[in-house]
């Protein structure tokens, strides 16, 4: 009994220990905008680049969309 929890404890141990966190790489960034018709047209970049990602999604997974081709 006393081998099986020594082993136990051992296992927990080196598991622990032996065990990493993972890195993450974190982009930071920055955006200046002037003027009130900058804001509107990153406004409509965005609009435009998340519709066009919905209807790739929908061709590729053939529930509709536009094909650019």
């Amino acid at each position: 009994m006393k081998k099986l929890i020594l082993s136990l404890a051992l296992v927990f141990a080196f598991g622990t220990t032996l065990t990493s966190c993972r890195d993450t790489k974190k982009e930071e960034v920055e955006i200046n905008i002037d003027d009130n018709d900058d804001v509107q047209d990153v406004i409509d970049d965005v609009e435009d680049a998340v519709n066009e990602g919905v209807d790739e999604i929908k061709e590729n997974t053939g529930t509709g969309g536009t094909d650019d081709n």
